[in-house]
């Protein structure tokens, strides 16, 4: 499991890391016309995990589609393991290890850095 807490968060990379959240929310605002924040990009992200495409969401289904975007954001870390999906079509994950307590600085970097993650180099580099 990669230590992400104490190998990541220099001050050099927390930098580098908000120069990149700042041009990945560019493209992302531009894309959906709208201002987009952590919140709305999770959301986005699991409506697009999910596959059932652009619909009308209730308060719980909306929290639903976050918990599903913070699984698999955080699965490449090893915290989850994807198990497949249910007779609706929505996925679950089982926890391999439950994360360590985070100052928000640190939650915060690294929902940003498996966000950017998630969409990769080649998409923000693109004009």
């Amino acid at each position: 499991m990669k230590d992400i807490f104490n190998e990541r968060l220099t001050e050099t990379y927390l930098q580098s890391l908000e120069q990149d959240w700042k041009k990945l929310v560019i493209k992302l605002n531009k894309r959906f016309e709208a201002d987009l924040d952590l919140e709305a990009i999770l959301f986005l992200i699991g409506v697009q995990e999910l596959g059932k495409g652009h619909r009308k969401y209730n308060k719980d289904q909306k929290l639903e589609l976050m918990h599903i975007a913070i699984c698999t954001l955080l699965e490449p870390y090893g915290y989850y393991s994807f198990l497949g999906l249910d007779e609706d079509g929505y996925p679950h994950w089982e926890v391999n290890e439950m994360l360590p307590p985070l100052k928000a600085g640190q939650q915060m970097a690294l929902m940003k850095s498996s966000v950017l993650d998630y969409f990769g180099e080649s998409f923000i580099a693109q004009e």
